[in-house]
């Protein structure tokens, strides 16, 4: 029996019972679309958390201050502090030859008012450099100065979601006033919308203004920053830069490195970690539909066992009259990898239909290979479980199979 007489032999009988090969052929459905779909989630996931920590900045270290004191050489125990001093220190070529920039951030959240506009807004008093730093770009206007800082200028650069919140379409916020808390400033520029909201915090809704405005106005003054923005000069630089601010930052605090009070982290750092954990992620998904995929497979087995045992007196019928083991091992098996085939085609429309929405927030991201690969397991699906029932199919002797009722 050929090639062609086999497939025909086999659509006959999966067409002979349609509601169950169909059945069938869902099963393999559902492995194959879930396989696609949920590492097209892990993928897409990945991809925006990364894209979250790139938008933090551009070569960036970031120290915050925890605010629970510090482990000290001596026996005595002080509060810690990242001064102005500090800052200083890390801008000086000097000591800290890998730095580029040093931004101080003190923040704070209030409520944004435009005449009868209101939104909440993350407040950050900062330097010119910061911008440069986190990567922002500006839409309109300009951003702050050394001037500003210098003369505690109440100006803003405000972000696009509390443009859109505080001001009506096609009007121009530059030189506008608006409220943040009970002090007033003027926007003096926009930034180009950044990342987006994740449900806990919105990279647009801020406002940017001198740290020097910020203590006077909102936050009062403090020996210590909330925050400093260390921008390596360049990628390769960055863990000789954060080794140098840990190092001053130590001095400053009268401790050692090991026992530095502050949070300390670098982006590299950050995606390395987000890769690991995403790629682990991402595995743990694949590996649940891969069972969906496992049972899939247990289902052809289970209907092909089913249908050579409703079909032993074909078989004895067409050994009696001189067809070879390898033609009944044959047709049965071309039968089980063509309900596989048929299954992993329709997963793999599925999965691809699938990505095309969001799926809580987070955009699939199709991997190609894993196209490929599911509907390659599929197949191998249809193989190895198809073989025991095509098997025992073509293992019937013809006096058995004839006496079969």
């Amino acid at each position: 029996m050929g090639f062609v007489e086999a497939i025909r032999l086999s659509l006959r009988g999966l067409a002979a019972n349609k509601l169950r090969s169909s059945l069938t052929i869902l099963g393999v459905t559902i492995g194959v679309g879930a396989v696609i779909l949920l590492v097209a989630v892990g993928n897409g996931s990945s991809v925006a958390v990364q894209n979250q920590i790139k938008a933090l900045g551009t070569n960036t270290i970031t120290v915050t201050n925890s605010g629970f004191g510090r482990g000290s050489t001596t026996a005595q125990t002080q509060e810690s502090t990242i001064t102005e001093q500090d800052v200083k220190t890390l801008q000086d070529a000097g000591q800290a030859p890998d730095i580029n920039s040093v931004s101080p951030v003190v923040s704070t959240t209030v409520d944004a008012v435009n005449g009868q506009l209101e939104e909440a807004a993350l407040v950050t008093g900062t330097t010119p450099s910061y911008l440069t730093a986190e990567d922002d770009t500006l839409e309109g206007g300009s951003g702050i100065t050394e001037e500003d800082v210098t003369s505690h200028a109440a100006v803003a650069v405000i972000g696009q979601t509390l443009l859109s919140d505080l001001f009506t379409v096609g009007q121009n916020p530059i030189g506008q006033t608006i409220n943040l808390g009970n002090a007033q400033f003027q926007v003096v520029g926009v930034l180009n919308s950044k990342g987006s909201s994740s449900g806990v915090s919105d990279a647009n809704d801020v406002a940017i203004v001198p740290y020097t405005t910020a203590e006077d106005q909102l936050t009062g003054y403090s020996l210590s920053f909330n925050q400093i923005i260390v921008q390596s000069k360049s990628a390769s630089d960055i863990n000789a830069a954060e080794d140098e601010t840990a190092a001053i930052l130590a001095a400053a605090n009268d401790t050692t490195v090991a026992n530095l009070p502050f949070n300390i982290t670098n982006e590299d750092s950050l995606l390395a970690t987000s890769q690991s954990t995403n790629s682990t992620f991402t595995v743990l998904l694949a590996a649940v539909a891969a069972i969906s995929l496992l049972v899939g497979g247990i289902g052809i087995m289970n209907i092909m066992l089913v249908t050579v045992t409703e079909r032993t007196r074909e078989i004895g019928i067409r050994k009696a009259i001189g067809a070879p083991r390898s033609a009944i091992l044959g047709q049965f098996l071309t039968e089980a990898v063509i309900v596989s085939l048929l299954g992993g085609l329709v997963g793999v429309i599925v999965g691809l239909i699938g990505a095309q929405f969001k799926i809580e927030g987070v955009v699939p991201v199709v991997s190609h290979a894993s196209v490929f690969e599911a509907f390659g397991v599929s197949t191998a699906i249809g193989v190895f479980f198809g073989f025991y029932p095509a098997n025992r199919a073509a293992a019937l002797r013809p006096i058995d199979a004839l006496r079969y009722e």
